[in-house]
């Protein structure tokens, strides 16, 4: 079964202003984030406008995206849908399509309780062999699989990791007590992952990556070499805009990131709209006095 660590970019799929898909731009993307070290590559996620997609168009951007992807670093894919029976004839597909593992959010349509989630992802394992991610953010979708839950899971062997995203970074430590190493656990807030990577964490899905991939790199190697000054020094400078990485605007916030860093087409689908006034000059300010703290900062050699 499937074994990641390392960062992970949660891509941003790239569009065009009329909100068809970029596939230049968004090979590009991809590719420069395997050149500049990432471990992996998840597109689809929420930060890929997954629910805004139609099947046609999703399976569009896995075709493209692992065109690129090449073989190089392992190739995931989000998967959000409304019903089980979408959720796995999705999963089916995506398997068909190319995907090696897959980051699988709750029902999109319904906050299941704890009984209801449990059985969710035990149907979605068994809808295909593919390693299974759950993502797990009950601050955007109002579900929680609690350790608990995921004890309930643990006799599913394609469930192999979770995306940990409570905002609280206890939760780690919770779920090793809990369950000791039966799952990956990955951070999935940008600016607790020198904490998270602390208490144990053995992966990074990263949203600000997508701007500053070779950064996020070194400071996950720093921190998984033990060298705390130099992570702390890159973390600090980081920080600001890793902020942006937990608001709901974070799509257009890191879009725009990756527009200011190295050009990349900012565009969202409706009902997302473009940044405008003080939210757009602040999130600009952010971006480019980060830019500017890394032009004077000498990026570590990190094995």
């Amino acid at each position: 079964m499937a074994t990641w660590k390392g960062v992970l970019p949660a891509v941003t799929t790239k569009l065009n202003r009329d909100g068809s898909i970029n596939v230049e731009a968004h090979q590009a993307s991809i590719d420069r984030l395997i050149t500049s070290g990432v471990s992996g590559v998840i597109v689809l996620p929420m930060l890929g406008e997954n629910a805004s997609m139609s099947p046609q168009e999703k399976a569009h951007v896995i075709r493209i995206s692992k065109e690129v992807v090449g073989g190089r670093v392992p190739f995931l894919s989000g998967l959000a849908e409304i019903t089980q029976e979408a959720a796995s004839a999705r999963a089916r597909e995506f398997e068909s399509y190319g995907v090696e593992g897959l980051m699988a959010f709750p029902s999109l349509g319904y906050k299941t309780d704890a009984r209801e989630t449990a059985q969710w992802y035990k149907n979605l394992a068994k809808a295909s062999s593919l390693p299974i991610m759950i993502y797990n953010n009950p601050i955007s979708y109002g579900v929680d699989v609690t350790p608990a839950i995921l004890r309930e899971l643990a006799d599913s062997p394609t469930i192999v990791a979770v995306k940990e995203e409570t905002g609280d970074v206890r939760r780690v430590t919770d779920t090793y007590i809990e369950l000791g190493n039966r799952y990956q656990v990955f951070c999935g807030v940008d600016d607790q992952i020198v904490e998270s990577l602390a208490l144990g964490s053995i992966g990074w899905v990263s949203g600000m990556t997508n701007a500053w991939p070779a950064e996020c790199v070194a400071l996950f190697k720093l921190c998984m070499a033990g060298r705390k000054e130099e992570a702390l020094q890159l973390y600090r400078i980081m920080t600001p805009a890793f902020h942006l990485d937990t608001h709901v605007k974070l799509v257009q916030y890191i879009k725009l990131a990756e527009h200011l860093v190295y050009g990349a087409p900012e565009w969202t689908r409706a009902p997302r709209l473009p940044l405008v006034g003080e939210e757009r000059d602040h999130v600009t300010r952010v971006v480019r006095d980060t830019i500017a703290k890394i032009e004077a900062y000498k990026l570590p050699k990190v094995a």
